[in-house]
């Protein structure tokens, strides 16, 4: 009778310790990657998206629940006369104009101008100083949306190598704006090889169309649509 009893509770002690591995590696090579939570994006902002400083709040409460390896927070870091601001052109603001370059750009209002008061973070988000920051937009002659390259794609910057030093294999990503910076850094990530996921409700962007069409294309080119309470309860 003992000696069953002795192998029922090994045979128990190895289902806890086989599950609990598990979970280990379910938490093991996953990133949160925060995008452009900042300012100028928030309702007061120079360029704001509707409900911008909320996404504050949910990666708040998303980092006090759940573990990640590695958070990453991306910020637009524009020189003064940037490529995308109409200020620069003297171009009407939302319109599309063909550069000297024959490239397509968009014209934004002035945003996100480097160490100006716009630049800096949503002031409710939480950041700490293990978190790695990365700087976009920085190239005065080229505009950049993704957290990894710039528009021509023929700069990038260091996120794609800060990941694999981590071996980071999956990336969960939110911010400003849903249709414009978090689109194009969700379909490099999955051209990158990235597992992907949009965390949708810390996420804004700048109309309701806008959103859908994004959403759609997120879908298409393989992204996973999860919510914060989807990671919580997991």
């Amino acid at each position: 009778m003992l000696s069953y009893l002795g192998l029922f509770l090994e045979l128990l002690l190895f289902a806890f310790t086989s599950n609990l591995s598990g979970r280990t590696q379910q938490n093991d090579g996953r990133a949160l990657l925060i995008i452009d939570v900042q300012r100028d994006f928030s309702a007061k902002g120079s360029l704001a998206v509707p409900g911008g400083e909320q996404v504050a709040s949910v990666f708040n409460n998303l980092r006090d629940k759940v573990k990640f390896n590695r958070v990453f927070l991306t910020k637009d870091w524009h020189p003064h006369n940037h490529v995308s601001f109409a200020r620069t052109h003297n171009a009407t603001q939302f319109t599309e104009i063909t550069l000297p370059n024959g490239k397509k750009q968009m014209m934004w209002p002035v945003h996100c101008i480097q160490n100006s008061m716009g630049a800096g973070f949503v002031e409710d988000l939480k950041v700490l100083s293990s978190d790695r920051i990365v700087y976009k937009g920085t190239n005065v002659n080229v505009d950049s949306y993704s957290g990894f390259f710039d528009n021509d794609g023929k700069s990038q910057t260091d996120l794609d190598q800060q990941l694999k030093k981590f071996g980071i294999k999956s990336l969960y990503i939110g911010g400003l704006a849903l249709d414009v910076c978090v689109t194009y850094t969700c379909l490099d990530a999955i051209k990158l090889g990235y597992e992907t996921f949009l965390i949708l409700d810390a996420s804004r962007g700048l109309g309701e169309a806008q959103n859908k069409e994004a959403i759609n294309k997120l879908k298409n080119a393989g992204v996973k649509i999860i919510n914060s309470i989807d990671l919580i309860n997991q």
